[in-house]
């Protein structure tokens, strides 16, 4: 064969190697760069697992199915800032494609959108947070994890000679770490979407959390950093020697009797997205709301600590204190202002679970909402939300 042939075969054997090695990272990049287009954010939010590498949860084999009561109907309207809103409106106008009320352990109220069904995984946001939160109390309890007045570089020494080193775990559960973040998704060159991007073309979470530098001092002020979430991940694999997929399915999925496969995103690295990279069905992440609501106690087994629990809701410093302009934080959990003890796991773009203990109702909503970023659209916020959720439980205080 002349050398010229052979140089060209050589080159093309070069190109097809590199087509198979880059073109599934540049579909995953290329997925991200147009994640929330208004015109592909719904079937985005339904079908990451046909892009991007997953971990699966395999349906528990004694799978739980709520019990189905009479059809409640939405209250008309809420009140939001003195001003009517139509309920059925605010749930469009924010892209709902799934919403749950769930009464006494009963579904009352069950409603898909926008081409969703009930076995639809809808990708969770930051709602996986709270997920985490809870293997990290079980982690706990088993003796995994001997204290969270531990600092996480005891547990994941990559961390250490980053901003990470020295703080508690109790910090990095809280928001409080000190950590210099950025988390504007609306800023194409922010620390979040400069994660985002990286993790699209698999690139290590690990390495990236080691990078972060120190602004403040931890414990003293609460600024919302979703990778703590993912130090709390690589904290949790090293301390019980199992993936997030593997302790999940065991200590979580299994026993909550999960009724369809979920999913975690994971990275090149084979680590799981911890701080958003959940994917479950409607009802399915209804289940840890029902935990909670218990006390962490499902049908007669203590699942999740009651300790932990109640710790992970109540709101211990003052800097994690909710006001009227602000919910406030605990252990991955978010604290509304109010005396009823309600508390929520909240995703960007609008994913709720909503936990009200006074009148024992789990409200789940799951959405693909493109204006999510635009302040001034009220069905954006997390205080419009409540309201209507607030109006719900209304029906249930007599």
């Amino acid at each position: 064969m002349k050398t010229w042939k052979k140089i060209a075969l050589g080159l093309l054997a070069v190109l097809l190697i590199a087509a198979i090695y880059f073109y599934p990272k540049y579909k995953m990049l290329q997925h991200t760069i147009h994640l929330f287009d208004d015109d592909r954010i719904v079937e985005n939010f339904r079908s990451f697992d046909a892009i991007w590498p997953t971990t699966v949860m395999p349906a528990s084999a004694n799978p739980h199915q709520y019990p189905k009561g009479e059809e409640m109907v939405l209250p008309d309207s809420f009140k939001f800032y003195d001003k009517d809103y139509s309920s059925i409106d605010f749930l469009k106008d924010s892209w709902t494609t799934g919403f749950l009320v769930i009464q006494n352990d009963t579904i009352v109220h069950e409603k898909y959108y926008l081409g969703n069904t009930e076995s639809t995984r809808n990708i969770s946001w930051s709602v996986a947070k709270s997920f985490i939160s809870a293997l990290i109390g079980i982690a706990v309890e088993e003796g995994h994890i001997k204290n969270i007045m531990q600092t996480v570089d005891e547990y994941a020494p990559e961390l250490k000679g980053s901003g990470y080193e020295g703080v508690r775990i109790k910090d990095v559960l809280q928001m409080s770490t000190g950590i210099k973040f950025n988390e504007d998704y609306g800023d194409f060159n922010s620390d979040i979407n400069r994660w985002g991007r990286g993790f699209a073309l698999g690139q290590s979470q690990d390495a990236f959390a080691a990078t972060l530098e120190r602004e403040t001092e931890p414990g003293k002020i609460n600024h919302y950093v979703s990778i703590n979430t993912h130090v709390l991940g690589m904290v949790l694999t090293k301390a019980t020697g199992k993936t997030i997929t593997e302790y999940m399915h065991e200590k979580l999925y299994e026993p909550l009797g999960m009724e369809y496969d979920g999913y975690w995103l994971i990275d090149g690295e084979n680590m799981e997205m911890a701080l958003g990279g959940l994917n479950l069905t409607l009802r399915d992440f209804a289940k840890i709301g029902s935990l909670y609501l218990k006390n962490g106690n499902w049908k007669g087994k203590q699942i999740v600590a009651e300790e932990w629990v109640k710790s992970s809701v109540t709101p211990d410093a003052p800097h994690v204190q909710p006001t009227a302009d602000d919910f406030g934080y605990g252990y991955q959990w978010w604290i509304p202002e109010g005396e009823v003890g309600e508390f929520m796991a909240i995703g960007v773009y609008n994913q709720n679970i909503y936990i009200n203990p006074t009148t024992n109702t789990v409200i789940v909503k799951l959405s693909a909402n493109p204006r999510f970023n635009d302040a001034d659209f009220v069905p954006s916020s997390h205080h419009s939300v409540i309201e209507l959720y607030r109006e719900i439980t209304k029906s249930f205080n007599n």
